[in-house]
């Protein structure tokens, strides 16, 4: 699959006389058209809804796009609430799955209706001390342990992962649930990141189907809702093929009928809390470079740095990058393209062929949409850039102010010396 930037050479040239690289920017009109592909993918199952993992792109107007078209939040945290309570997005529009988690958010959460999806079972009285009671919708999160496995080999290591209560918990946990007056039932489950694969989810789907006919059956409990999560992944390689939501969609609904429909439930609505998905493919880091050198290797140094996008330097991640303007030439050049900061781990590609790179080049780095922004930090005092959406007209709206030294040392504040920092 070709990888093609939403943006020209010129469009970035005329956008940098306002907005200084590097920068994120979006497309409204790939969001847009997604959102759409994935509710009708899933218009099968009445009660649908999209949970967007607000940790994935925590901006309030990308929030708002996706709030146009039925989308919730999957909040992780105070702030996520914060944001999706700005975003207009409250009730059971929420759905909060976090992890030791202080007892304020639990309350935050309740005060705003969202619905609570327990990591663990001794979090039913964590809720009840911090909210006072329990709601009468609870979700619970699941984990099957062992390893999840596909035709293609192990996806991922549920038994290693913090997340989840086993299927003895859950079942415990429904139990006392229901007897302290809880009314409505939800499951939940996340055993595989960034799947490029359209079996996942029905294979996901069938763990939980299944589950949720063990608990009906042995609690007496009313499911009405069952979270596939995320883990839909996107193509991050050109060489990689991407998902088909539509062939999700319907091998979803093939286990649903085979599972759900038998068994008396086939009124459960399904959900799912897709971020790299939504967001990803749609968000890119354009950054200049700035210098080049030549030792034992060629380095291409950029404005831009792991600050601004770390998945590289952390995980070894593969980020696409294409040199506005040079498309159509040839990627004859070897080469690392650099951050500044002071990690040598700091590259954006190590090895990579592209085109003759010259300074003042604009380098458009891909699938930047999800995990990038959000994951920034302030190493070496680097400052987290702006956010940039381009508008289906093709206009340039500012969705996040680049961060200036005065919001770096801001901390400082209630200090004297912090005074001396601080510039008016």
């Amino acid at each position: 699959m070709k990888k093609v930037p939403f943006v020209t050479k010129a469009q970035i040239e005329e956008i940098v006389k306002t907005y200084p690289t590097p920068f994120h920017i979006y497309d409204e009109k790939g969001i847009r058209e997604n959102v759409k592909a994935l509710y009708d993918a899933f218009s099968w199952n009445p009660g649908y809804k999209e949970y967007f993992a607000v940790k994935a792109t925590p901006n309030p107007f990308l929030m708002q796009i996706l709030k146009e078209y039925g989308c919730g939040s999957d909040c992780s945290s105070m702030a996520e609430l914060l944001l999706s309570e700005a975003a207009g997005i409250t009730g059971h529009e929420i759905m909060f799955s976090s992890n030791d988690t202080p007892p304020e958010e639990f309350a935050y959460c309740e005060k705003l209706g969202g619905i609570i999806n327990l990591d663990d079972i001794t979090h039913i009285e964590a809720v009840e001390k911090s909210v006072g009671y329990l709601p009468e919708t609870m979700s619970c999160r699941y984990n099957p342990g062992g390893y999840f496995k596909m035709s293609n080999g192990i996806m991922d290591n549920p038994g290693d992962s913090k997340y989840g209560m086993t299927e003895e918990q859950i079942m415990k946990a429904f139990q006392i649930m229901k007897e302290k007056g809880v009314k409505h039932f939800g499951i939940h489950a996340f055993l595989a990141s960034n799947t490029v694969t359209n079996e996942y989810y029905p294979m996901l789907a069938k763990v939980l189907f299944e589950l949720a006919v063990k608990l009906k059956e042995k609690t007496g409990a009313h499911i009405t809702f069952i979270n596939l999560s995320g883990g839909i992944g996107i193509p991050y390689r050109p060489d990689q093929e991407p998902n088909n939501i539509h062939v999700i969609g319907e091998g979803v609904r093939r286990v649903y009928e085979e599972v759900l429909v038998p068994a008396g439930m086939g009124d459960v609505a399904l959900c799912t809390e897709l971020g790299r998905y939504m967001m990803g493919p749609y968000g890119a880091l354009v950054t200049q470079a700035i210098h080049e050198k030549h030792i034992h290797k060629e380095y291409i140094g950029t404005d831009a740095c792991a600050a601004n996008l770390m998945r590289p330097a952390v995980y070894g991640a593969y980020h696409h990058i294409t040199v506005l303007g040079k498309e159509d030439e040839p990627c004859d050049y070897l080469y690392d393209v650099t951050g500044s900061l002071c990690e040598n781990c700091d590259k954006f590609a190590v090895d990579r062929k592209l085109p003759r790179i010259e300074k003042g080049d604009y380098l458009f780095i891909h699938d930047a949409g999800a995990h990038g922004h959000s994951m920034g930090y302030n190493y070496n005092g680097k400052l987290r850039s702006a956010e940039l959406l381009l508008k289906e007209n093709k206009e340039v709206q500012l969705i996040r102010r680049a961060e200036t030294l005065n919001d770096y040392f801001a901390t400082f504040d209630c200090f004297e010396i912090g005074k001396k920092l601080l510039k008016s």
